[in-house]
């Protein structure tokens, strides 16, 4: 059993909800990432997804995007963030890390190498966005030699046979896009959120994380009431982009934003 599959197995057993933040890796410097992880799980965090920095983020907002920016500035690759894993790794061999982020630098090192090295440095969980289940055969299978758990996007507008698919590849959750549109999209509609979800149970047994427009505690406890979890990534990513060089002022900005959205999800 994966370190994904235990953490929300244990969760469900407890009757609480994931909170899963995202950060980009490398953002606003390389020497934040890690403390800022650290600091992430005490505040509350069952699951941390971590970017991986692209040129090139089509999924992503602005936010993100600027991000990925700043990241790149410092020399960000897809080597350094396995190497922040692994340091992550030194003191924290419980909580799940995934890594989010684009085709191109995981075939630029080769899928094998990749899975090699990820599984080494202590990664959980890859969630590639622009893999499209079609042709991911091959990358699912080696990833399944690793021990890596792929996740994969489910959108307002996935079908019926799209989500059966996505259920029946993908392990360790689905991450449910809540809305059409980048990330740090708004106009999050409850029902239309709640409707999907009902469907996608359907086809899958796997846990569902809801992403895309959660922006406070108000609107994670609502969110997580419908699926098993939330994913916030933009809010935190422009706390962090507010700060600019200010880097425990960033700190103390995630942690406030997590811990607030943790207590309303016990609630």
């Amino acid at each position: 059993m994966s370190r994904i599959t235990s953490k929300l197995e244990s969760l469900k057993q407890s009757g609480r909800k994931a909170l899963i933040p995202f950060i980009t890796a490398g953002d606003p410097n390389p020497a934040f990432t890690v403390p800022a992880m650290h600091a992430m799980v005490k505040a509350g965090a069952d699951i941390i997804e971590l970017g991986v920095p692209f040129s090139d983020p089509m999924a992503d907002g602005p936010v993100i995007q600027r991000a990925s920016e700043r990241a790149l500035v410092h020399k960000m690759s897809l080597r350094k963030v396995l190497g922040m894993v692994k340091e992550f790794r030194q003191t924290d061999d419980s909580t799940p890390v995934v890594l989010m982020g684009y085709l191109n630098p995981v075939e630029a090192l080769g899928y094998r190498h990749f899975a090699e090295k990820a599984r080494e440095a202590g990664v959980d969980g890859a969630l590639t966005v622009d893999m499209p289940p079609e042709e991911s055969s091959d990358y699912l299978s080696i990833l399944e030699e690793a021990g890596i758990d792929p996740i994969f996007l489910l959108a307002p507008n996935s079908t019926p046979e799209r989500i059966a698919k996505m259920g029946q590849l993908g392990r360790g959750y689905l991450y449910y896009v809540s809305l059409k549109g980048v990330t740090g999209a708004s106009h999050l509609n409850l029902g239309d959120v709640e409707q999907k979800i009902k469907e996608i149970r359907q086809f899958t047994q796997l846990p569902i994380e809801v992403g895309f427009g959660v922006k406070n505690a108000e609107t994670a406890a609502a969110v997580a009431k419908l699926g098993d979890g939330v994913v916030v990534g933009s809010a935190l990513v422009g706390k962090i982009e507010a700060a600019g060089d200010n880097a425990a002022f960033a700190l103390q900005e995630i942690i406030a934003l997590l811990g607030s959205m943790r207590s309303s999800l016990d609630a």
